[in-house]
């Protein structure tokens, strides 16, 4: 199926592993030109190598702490003109209300929270004066489901969720639209981290982090792919009469206990 995104730019944060990387692999496959934007350079630069060796478009490469606002409006000035936003630049810890200092608070919810609203902020006003775009918010199955022993990103993913429904509902008397995505467990690296966390409360031993992992529907967790693949469908015009939706992509999990 064409997507017809060929041409298109996509701006992709947190495209140096996991989720972001399989979103910036996905939209090249279909011809995207690629904005790359995380933290390292170096790591973004062997990521958008792999992309180019594999797809003709073109990739530019962005490092940059996107929990300075700064630093996003900078981004922005950089490259001032996309047709896609992909936010998914995040690392929210895991951990009960008393685990979690408000230093570690702030700076987490300044990269996700704070980070997804400012950079719809600050490419908005472009794709309404162009009467085309689209920004897809990858977010969290937490902020359905929410649970203490990750509430720091419970409420995080809470906000973004009405947040990106809230924009969406407004967004399309300009041609644009905003949708979301809610990943539940994703084989990535976070899983990982998290996972240990939640076994080292749970039974004091994080090297038990696997029976986290246990008993998710068809028996495994999802594959970044999938999550990189609705993202694509979401941004393009097969989807072109859907904004201000966020999926849940779980499962079914969240209606099975």
């Amino acid at each position: 199926m064409d997507m017809e995104l060929r041409f298109k730019r996509a701006l992709v944060t947190g495209a140096s592993k996991g989720i972001g990387l399989a979103c910036a692999e996905a939209f090249a496959a279909e011809g995207c030109d690629l904005i790359m934007v995380s933290r390292n350079a170096e790591a973004l630069e062997a990521a958008a190598a792999g992309i180019r060796q594999r797809h003709n478009v073109g990739v530019a490469i962005h490092a940059a702490d996107l929990s300075d606002g700064a630093a996003r409006s900078a981004l922005a000035e950089a490259h001032p003109a996309i047709d896609i936003l992909v936010n998914n630049a995040g690392a929210i810890p895991g951990g009960r209300l008393a685990d979690i200092s408000m230093e570690r608070w702030s700076s987490a919810w300044a990269l996700k929270v704070m980070g997804y609203i400012h950079l719809c902020q600050l490419y908005l006003p472009q794709m309404e004066a162009a009467a085309s775009g689209a920004i897809v918010n990858i977010i969290g199955m937490a902020g359905q489901a929410p649970r203490a022993d990750y509430i720091c990103g419970a409420a995080g993913n809470a906000a973004l969720i009405a947040f990106t429904r809230a924009l969406g509902g407004a967004s399309p008397a300009h041609n644009v639209r905003v949708t979301g995505i809610n990943p539940a467990a994703t084989r990535t690296d976070r899983i990982v981290t998290l996972s240990r966390n939640r076994a080292q409360q749970k039974f004091g031993d994080e090297s038990r982090w696997e029976e986290m992992l246990a008993d998710l529907p068809f028996g495994r967790p999802a594959e970044p792919e999938e999550i990189a693949w609705l993202s694509v469908f979401l941004a393009s015009a097969r989807g072109a009469y859907l904004s201000g939706t966020v999926v849940d992509v779980d499962g079914g999990n969240l209606f099975r206990k």
